[in-house]
This record gives C-alpha cells, structure tokens and sequence, in this order.
C-alpha cells in the first residue's frame, strides 16, 4: 500500500462489481499520481494539458479521423498494446497498428482495380498477391480480407476531396487455395496529419511525421484470430523510423518490376508485383 495519504484515500474508492475494472482504474491512477510526483507540473502546465486532450476530442475525432488513435500511435502505445496481445505460433504474420484511417471498404471481386480516383493515370500500377493460410501452411478459403492504402501523393479517401470515399480499399474473400489479388497503384510514403494535436506534440518533440509507404490489411475467418497488420515496401526510406513505430521486419517485401505487360494478371502496362502471404493462428492456439 502506498505510503502517500491523498493516494491511499483516492485508491480506496476503487470498489466496482467489475474486478478487471478495478486493476486498470487503480493502476492507472497510481501511474498517474507517480507522475505528478516525479515532473511536478505547474497548474498552468497541467490545464495545458487537459486543454490538449479537451481539443483532441472535441476537434480532431469524427466519422473518418480519431487523433487519439494517432497520438496512441505516435506514442508507441498501440504498437506496445498489440504486441503484449497478440503473442502466437511460430510463423504467423505479426500483426501491426491499425491506424486513424480505417473504414468500411466496398466489396470487390478478385483482381478488381481498387485505385479508381486520379492516381489512377499518375501512379506506378501494382498488382498485390498472396494466400491466407493458418501457420501450419493450410490454406483458408472464405476469409475476408479488408486493405486499404494512400495513393501516390501520400491521401487517403476521406483526405482528398479528388477521390470518392472507399477509393483505394476493398474488401475480398480468398478463393479455395486461400489466395486474394487486386490491382492498384504503388503507395507513397507520407506524413501524418500534422493539423491537429498530433502534429503539435511531433513538432514540439522535435520528431518527423513520416510513415513508409505500406498497404494496411485486415483479415478474418471463422476458426482464426483476426489480424490486423500491414505490409510495408523495402528501400523506403523512413522503415527505420516510422513515426508510428509499425514496421516489423517480417512486414517488409520488396516489389517486383516487371518491364512487360501480363495477361495472367490483366496488366498492360510495366508495374509493379507484391507478394503478401498472410498466415493466422487458429482460435485454440491462443
């Protein structure tokens, strides 16, 4: 028990039916009384600081952005969630930060274009692959697969008024050897929104904004833990300081130019080929 008479006081009105609830709330504030101990925050500081969090919510979160989810990330926060969380066999997929920019994808066919806005005629056309599978090499037919990505100017959908909402996502269902593919254009490394509080505290710290070019992946299928991860482009200059502290080496694959058009993949042109195999952990391997 501590020995701070304001903390016992504070620690002993922590009495709800919940008793998980009760270990977060009770650390949470022994945390947050030690820090006030150890920084010794004016009162100015201090409403500064609940000044920030008050404009984070009240200013920055809606429909199609979250700044808390950014400076969760931003933090390292959500990377340390994940990983404590998502522990699991020997090869599977490491999972990975979903990020503010996440929202329903449009359903779309195997090997449909997702890139449907301007970047369209600007970008490097890609072809991105793979196979969902469970970590002993099964393949899983059926499972859901939800990608979403920037385009070549480094905007997402709900950024760029010159693309239409669900541009550059998808959501696919693998077919019966557990394999997905779409077409689309070569994504950009880019900063995060530097607008908001996010951008402020990065700008204060003295940190870069930037994120290495990456497509995001979202996978489900009954019988596997969910995984959400990305897989990020190799060469990118900023995979060794990801302002969101993402990139795992597993992630990383390098895309493949291929100099002359492919009937296989429907491309007519020079592009790009990126190879993604996704590999889950069954529900009782937990």
């Amino acid at each position: 028990m501590s020995s701070d008479p304001l903390l016992r006081q504070v620690l002993s009105g922590v009495d709800g039916s919940d008793e998980r609830l009760n270990e977060i709330v009770s650390s949470l504030i022994t945390h947050l009384h030690a820090f006030v101990s150890e920084v010794r925050p004016t009162e100015r500081e201090w409403l500064a600081g609940l000044d920030f969090l008050t404009e984070t919510g009240q200013r920055w979160c809606g429909p199609h952005r979250n700044e808390f989810i950014l400076l969760s990330d931003m933090l390292g926060l959500t990377t340390a969630v994940d990983d404590v969380n998502h522990v699991g066999a020997a090869g599977m997929t490491p999972s990975s930060v979903q990020g503010p920019f996440h929202s329903p994808a449009p359903v779309r066919e195997l090997g449909d274009w997702i890139a449907t806005g301007p970047e369209r005629e600007r970008g490097t056309p890609a072809v991105v692959h793979g196979r969902v599978l469970g970590t002993d090499g099964t393949p899983v037919p059926g499972a859901l697969v939800d990608v979403w990505q920037a385009d070549d100017t480094g905007l997402y959908d709900s950024q760029d008024e010159q693309q239409d909402l669900g541009n550059l996502r998808a959501l696919l269902t693998t077919g019966h050897d557990g394999g997905y593919w779409f077409r689309t254009i070569r994504p950009s490394s880019y900063p995060v929104p530097v607008d908001g509080t996010a951008g402020r505290l990065l700008k204060a710290i003295g940190r870069h904004p930037m994120r290495p070019a990456h497509v995001h992946v979202q996978v489900s299928a009954p019988g596997y833990r969910p995984l959400t991860t990305h897989v990020f482009l190799a060469g990118d200059p900023y995979l060794g300081s990801d302002a969101a502290y993402a990139v795992k080496p597993e992630l990383v694959r390098e895309p493949v130019r291929r100099e002359a058009p492919d009937e296989r993949w429907g491309m007519e042109t020079p592009f790009e080929e990126l190879e993604f195999d996704l590999r889950l952990v069954r529900e009782e391997e937990r």
